[in-house]
């Protein structure tokens, strides 16, 4: 009679364990029916889920690895599986798989318990936990210091909506960023990334920037908020601003864009990107003068922003061509994903105001990056509480993968 087998090998993480186990199980034939491992400071936890054959008997084997793993110093641990047990486990592999990624500064126990409470709630199992984030010291915390932490789960959310809606809860009560993706092959096979460029790219607004050179700061810098969160229009709000840069120097152009600042994890963000092969693309509702100049810096494929109108060295308060609003951004990333022949499934796009909305909902990964309350709630993700670079445990890249591409 066949017998299956549950083995649990655990202690101090050392070379040769699984070599030793999968010897025995070898020599009485067994397959191997499922196998995997974890090790957290320097502790090994190893299961091994095999199939005894018919003629071999299952105490012989737990003999032999007690007795081959004795000089070792491990606990083993040995528990016996129904056919019926084994057969219930198989039929839930078809089961939806999830994501569930927690990021912050620094990871407490309450912030474990209160996301696997919503979980639990939702009544999705968690099949893996992986720390994505490097390791942290207990002393001398920097102020740019990530942790992440990704949760696999497996089953069919009670309530989808509700789900996300007490995920989104939890980042404001407990001022970290929660994200809940679905598992599937696009996740792992995302190809061009887009972003928003003010205040998403780079900290600044720059039309805020140049209505400060030409002494309207205060007024400008009111429409803009009012149009991120959604109050006005933003061609609207677009043409009142840009009204209020009438004579404007051109010679200021540069001035500004001296003093712009990149957005923390940007470039390292950039950097990864370019490296495993992403094309990656501008989509501002911003001035093409300085997404020309921060394409250079970040090196970035793509750009499309709004052409300043200068006549006689002076800003008009015109641009030229279409106004990249909402609507033409998201158009933008149709075409060039049809461009690159990626399809939408496979785009990241990543933004921060109203009018990024269009592109962060056709976007395989909709990400508001530290956005205003509507937009929020309104994109599948959000991340507020780390810099650019946190998007790359979205895409299920961990600080080591992203040390090994910078070697």
């Amino acid at each position: 009679m066949r017998e299956i087998l549950l083995i649990n090998v655990a202690g101090e993480d050392k070379p040769g364990i699984t070599s030793a186990v999968s010897r025995v199980l070898d020599e009485h034939g067994a397959d191997i029916l499922d196998i995997g491992q974890a090790v957290i400071h320097d502790n090994l936890n190893l299961g091994i889920l095999v199939k005894i054959p018919e003629g071999q008997s299952s105490e012989q084997v737990q003999k032999e690895i007690l007795f081959s793993l004795h000089t070792m110093d491990m606990k083993v641990r040995f528990q016996p599986i129904s056919e019926q047990s084994y057969e219930h486990w198989v039929a839930q592999q078809g089961k939806p798989r999830h994501i569930v990624t927690l990021l912050a500064r620094r990871v407490a126990a309450h912030h474990i318990a209160r996301v696997t409470a919503v979980t639990v709630e939702q009544g999705l199992n968690i099949d893996k936990i992986t720390r994505l984030s490097g390791r942290v010291p207990l002393e001398h915390i920097e102020a740019n210091t990530k942790a992440c932490v990704e949760f696999s789960l497996r089953g069919v959310p009670c309530d989808l909506a509700a789900l996300r809606a007490s995920l989104l809860e939890l980042s404001s009560e407990l001022d970290i960023d929660v994200a809940y993706q679905e598992d599937n092959i696009y996740r792992r096979n995302r190809r061009l990334v887009v972003f928003d460029m003010d205040s998403t790219l780079i900290e600044a607004e720059v039309i805020d920037e140049l209505a400060m050179e030409a002494g309207v700061g205060e007024q400008v810098a009111a429409i803009t908020e009012a149009a991120m969160r959604g109050e006005l229009d933003f061609k609207e709000s677009f043409a009142r601003r840009m009204a209020l840069l009438n004579g404007l120097d051109e010679a200021v152009l540069e001035r500004v864009s001296a003093r712009l600042k990149l957005t923390e994890g940007a470039e390292l963000l950039m950097s990864t990107l370019r490296r495993l092969g992403y094309k990656t693309a501008i989509l501002s509702g911003g001035f093409d003068y300085f997404g020309r100049f921060i394409q250079q810096k970040l090196g970035i494929d793509y750009v499309y922003a709004n052409q300043l109108e200068i006549i006689d060295g002076k800003v008009t308060g015109r641009v030229t061509g279409e106004v990249v609003d909402g609507q033409r951004k998201a158009q933008l990333l149709r075409d060039i994903a049809a461009r690159e022949n990626i399809c939408l499934e496979q785009v990241i796009a990543v933004g921060d105001g109203a009018n990024d909305l269009p592109m962060l909902s056709i976007a395989g990964l909709g990400i508001a990056f530290r956005a205003k309350p509507l937009v929020k709630a309104n994109a599948k993700q959000s991340i507020s509480k780390l810099g650019l670079d946190g998007i790359l445990y979205l895409m299920g890249l961990s600080d080591r993968d992203t040390l090994f591409w910078q070697e």
